[in-house]
């Protein structure tokens, strides 16, 4: 069958993840009480471990497993390492006594391992004569399974402690929130046991046809094309955004099928549907707690790569594969919870349950003051390599940090930091569409801004101007952190004697600034918003240098989320990934102009021969000066010239000689090939 019923696949939903009732059924055979994985405590239990083990060994055998791992979130991966993963698969069996092999999964195996760290990105933090790399389960996310092996999610470090991962951090960075959070909210008379974050994230892709995949070097190599003229249509009709996914092609067969493996790892990815672009579609899961859903949406990005390949297509995670259409993000839709449900963004949930109007705009003013303290970090954090050619061109927002949080809420902080105690109400109104039959729509008094990196959607705050291929582990850091610090300053001056709603009404006086609610892309605006001294870092490679700033080293430092040492690593692990990145992309760029382009302007005699002959020994210079630079910060600008001014002007001779070419002597394949998958396969089988 082309899809699976939905009773099966409700029916199987997360049989192959290891949590709740599917866990609790062989730890209570193990002999340990259902719920034992909500505590974490069985990790300092060995004997509890082993018994932990001993369900996890029964579960894997009756799902058909043979192996496990530690899985593992190596920095700098994004748009190169397949997975976004490490891993070191072992079969989990050993000798008996008259050598035949038995199962066994022991409560140290499952605990932690031991790894060469020197052979991932690590900034200097290892070397091959100092290698070790450390495994620790983390217990805040699930065991999953898929075909024969169980993976383990864990965090990875050095000999020293060293973060050498994504989770890490994060994790830190969710205990300083959690620490900082619960004391503020103390202190204002709201006890709770503990607070989290919680996320949502839309995930965009493009799915093209997998045979002209395999005839684009750029696109194998680097995720992206590199050069390549506009087909004659692209998105300008607005006719793909939400279109009907065509039964006539592979691609709602392949979401389809996606949809199936990941209900069976319990991730709930509920909606798909048709992007902007041709080509593009984008899922979206439930929202959950910040690790799970950040190791579920790793995991979602893998499946979606490895399913395509079996419909006949290429999925395209990368933030820019085409020219001149829009590129793919990931929309981190973010927000704070008590661990008993309550969301400290929704006014009505915190109000009552706290008895207090107070906390809500004192939390809000708190995240707004971070915003306008940290942009510079937030703007880091979206730094991937693929996002410089969306940030600011109309399908993602400018690189300048404001939030927007519509105009009611505005005019209620506004009224707050004046002293007035009236209630936040958001109002509604009711929309008729003029049509008898057909009752009146209440819609939100606020309208979408999505031209805004940082907008309040009501409930949550929607970071819109995350790239497609990123793990958003640092993203979440960034926001946890920045907020965690925030909630401390307001504790210490509570704690100080100062009223909690004249430390917000004073943090919002000092950082107003911040607050936008017009057009993001208006470019007086964005002056307007420059000269107002809101954070804004045009360059990528600038905006990942500020992790080594005195500021942001004091933040993590004071928050005990990174050391100097892992905030300078990480940075240096960023920088070489976009400088490996461009480099990937200009080597491309030679081979293609030297093995299909000069050649076939030469067979048809164009125009531009000898510019593009030119353009290979520009490349070659341009490359050998990134090359020479040592300085790392420089040696990043250097390849971001490369990639932004000259590679794009020699795209623009490309296109032009492509244009002036006969099909039967342009030997790649074009957009046309590439973007309309609707159009160029025959009805799917």
């Amino acid at each position: 069958a082309r899809f699976m019923s939905v009773k099966a696949n409700i029916e199987g939903y997360g049989a192959h993840a290891f949590t709740g009732s599917v866990a609790d059924e062989y730890l209570t055979a193990a002999g340990l009480p259902s719920g034992t994985l909500n505590d974490h405590k069985w990790t300092t239990d060995p004997a509890a471990a082993d018994k932990v083990a001993d369900a996890v060994l029964s579960w894997a055998v009756d799902n058909g497993a043979t192996s496990f791992c530690h899985w593992f979130q190596p920095v700098a991966s994004s748009g190169v390492r397949h997975g976004l993963s490490g891993q070191v698969q072992n079969a989990f069996f050993k000798f008996d006594k008259d050598g035949k092999p038995v199962w066994d999964l022991k409560g140290k195996d499952l605990l932690s391992g031991e790894t060469d760290g020197s052979s991932y990105p690590n900034g200097g933090l290892r070397a091959t004569h100092t290698a070790g790399g450390y495994l620790k389960v983390d217990p805040t996310s699930p065991i999953w399974l898929r075909e024969d092996t169980i993976f383990i999610p864990a965090c990875f470090v050095s000999y020293y402690g060293h973060a050498l991962d994504e989770k890490t951090p994060l994790l830190r960075s969710t205990d300083a929130l959690n620490r900082e959070g619960t004391r503020l909210l103390k202190l204002m008379g709201y006890e709770v046991e503990g607070l989290q974050s919680n996320i949502g994230l839309e995930q965009e892709i493009f799915l093209i046809p997998r045979d002209v995949y395999l005839q684009r070097m750029d696109l194998q190599m680097t995720g992206r094309t590199v050069i390549g003229k506009d087909a004659p249509r692209g998105q300008e009709m607005c006719d793909h955004y939400m279109a009907p996914p065509s039964i006539a092609s592979p691609a709602l067969a392949c979401m389809a099928e996606i949809q199936r493996q990941c209900f069976q790892l319990g991730i709930p990815l509920r909606t798909r549907h048709r992007e902007v672009a041709p080509n593009q579609y984008e899922f979206a899961p439930l929202y959950g707690t910040v690790t799970t859903q950040i190791d579920q949406n790793v995991i979602v990005m893998q499946i979606i790569e490895e399913v395509a390949t079996q419909f006949g297509l290429a999925a395209l995670l990368q933030e820019k594969p085409f020219n001149n259409v829009n590129g793919s993000g990931k929309h981190n839709n973010w927000s704070i919870g008590t661990t008993c449900g309550t969301n400290l963004l929704n006014v009505k949930q915190v109000a009552e349950a706290s008895g207090s109007t107070d906390i809500f705009p004192t939390v809000m003013a708190a995240i707004v003051s971070g915003v306008d303290e940290h942009g510079d970090l937030m703007r880091a954090a979206i730094a991937s390599p693929g996002n410089d050619f969306r940030l600011g061109a109309c399908e993602a927002p400018p690189a300048i940090v404001s939030t927007y949080l519509g105009d009611d809420m505005t005019n209620y902080l506004d009224s707050y930091r004046q002293g007035k105690t009236e209630p936040y109400n958001p109002a509604t109104k009711e929309l008729s569409l003029g049509v008898e039959c057909i009752a009146p729509l209440n819609v939100p008094a606020e309208d979408r801004n999505r031209t805004s990196p940082f907008p309040y959607g009501g409930h949550r705050f929607e970071f819109r101007a995350v790239g497609s291929s990123q793990n958003v582990s640092l993203v979440n850091t960034v926001l946890n952190t920045l907020s965690a610090s925030a909630f401390k300053k307001f504790a210490d001056k509570i704690e100080a004697g100062a009223a909690p709603s004249e430390v917000a009404a004073e943090a919002l006086n000092t950082h107003w600034k911040v607050i936008f609610n017009g057009d993001n892309y208006d470019e007086a605006n964005q002056q307007m918003l420059t000269d107002r001294g809101v954070w804004r870092i045009d360059s990528g490679v600038d905006a990942i240098c500020t992790l080594s700033s005195p500021k942001n080293i004091e933040l993590f430092g004071d928050m005990k989320v990174m050391t100097e040492p892992e905030c300078k690593a990480r940075q240096t692990c960023l920088v070489d990934h976009y400088v490996g990145t461009v480099e990937m992309e200009a080597l491309c760029l030679i081979d293609m102009l030297n093995q299909h382009v000069i050649p076939a302007v030469k067979a048809c005699g164009g125009d531009h021969l000898a510019e593009l002959e030119k353009a290979v020994g520009t490349i070659k210079h341009g490359l050998a000066a990134v090359h020479g630079e040592e300085d790392e910060q420089t040696r990043g600008n250097l390849a971001r010239t490369l990639r932004l001014e000259t590679m794009v002007e020699i795209r623009d001779i490309v296109d032009a000689a492509e244009g002036e070419t006969p099909a039967s002597l342009w030997t790649l394949p074009t957009y046309k090939d590439l973007l309309f998958l609707d159009h160029n396969h025959s009805e799917y089988e």
